[in-house]
């Protein structure tokens, strides 16, 4: 309830509220990707389209097509579904797996800290990015795969974010009568110490979900994304970046709609933050 109205209170932080509805635009976009998209995103149509040309079958390229003819709009329509899919799974188990993690290492210390805290120091100590292409090359390019190489690269990231508030919370009062009334130590740990570390991780989590938007969309640049001809935001700028001099549109589009969504998250969590703050 307590986080529901932290969410209401948005509304007193124009930054939030702006990064709010760039969210539920793209969200919308997404939801009724096959009522608004003009054309079908895997249709050869007329190549090399430049935006606002008419077709000559019905309808308006309004932002151009690619080298195959595909319509860019409809394909960054339904390329929304992609992100908006798999960036908050991928998010959610993170948190889930670094949630657990941090729990464990903070609040049962000695051994169990140990192990986990080395685990996650050896995760965090290869570069992103390789860790990430290491790991779909291995397994291959998929919508789970991706998800597993997300999960597996930010885990122990948020590990340390929860074991670090652990360390704080478990030495609270509350915590203590707990312990008093018998209840046993993961009862504790997601019911007394989760809750109360809620809004810290809120804001990550809104940070977070911008970086996993990054992560899909340079997947997809590398050709390790999702398999095509899927509409796929990094997918459409690699296909076109060969010809985004003579055809700029190509990749710009694709571009700007991935910077608008990861600045949308960006101000949501500056809007939360700043929301926390007042309290």
């Amino acid at each position: 309830m307590r986080t529901l109205a932290s969410f209401a209170l948005l509304r007193e932080s124009w930054v939030g509220m702006i990064g709010a509805g760039i969210i539920v635009f793209w969200i919308l976009v997404a939801v009724f990707a096959q009522l608004i998209s003009p054309f079908d995103p895997l249709a050869t149509l007329q190549p090399f389209a430049k935006p606002g040309t008419t077709y000559a079958k019905g309808g308006i390229f309004l932002l151009g097509t690619d080298h195959i003819g595909r319509d860019i709009l409809s394909r960054l329509i339904w390329g929304s579904r992609t992100v908006l899919v798999y960036a908050p799974l991928a998010t959610f188990t993170a948190y889930v797996v670094g949630i657990l993690m941090g729990l464990a290492a903070g609040y049962r210390r000695g051994w169990v800290d140990d192990v986990l805290s080395r685990i996650s120091d050896i995760i965090l100590s290869f570069p992103v990015l390789v860790l990430y292409i290491i790991i779909i090359a291995t397994i291959g390019a998929s919508g789970v795969n991706i998800i597993i190489a997300i999960t597996f690269a930010s885990a122990p990231g948020i590990m340390r974010i929860v074991r670090g508030l652990v360390l704080d919370l478990r030495n609270r009062d509350y915590v203590a009568a707990a312990q008093t009334r018998g209840e046993s130590a993961w009862r504790i740990m997601l019911v007394e110490i989760l809750p109360n570390a809620r809004g810290p991780l809120i804001v990550d989590a809104c940070l977070r979900m911008g970086y996993v938007i990054i992560t899909i969309g340079v997947l997809g640049f590398l050709g390790l994304g999702l398999p095509p001809p899927d509409p796929d935001w990094g997918g459409m700028i690699n296909e076109t970046r060969q010809m985004a001099m003579a055809f700029p549109h190509m990749a710009l589009f694709p571009c700007m709609a991935i910077s608008s969504l990861i600045l949308g998250f960006n101000l949501l969590a500056d809007g939360l933050r700043e929301i926390s703050l007042r309290d």
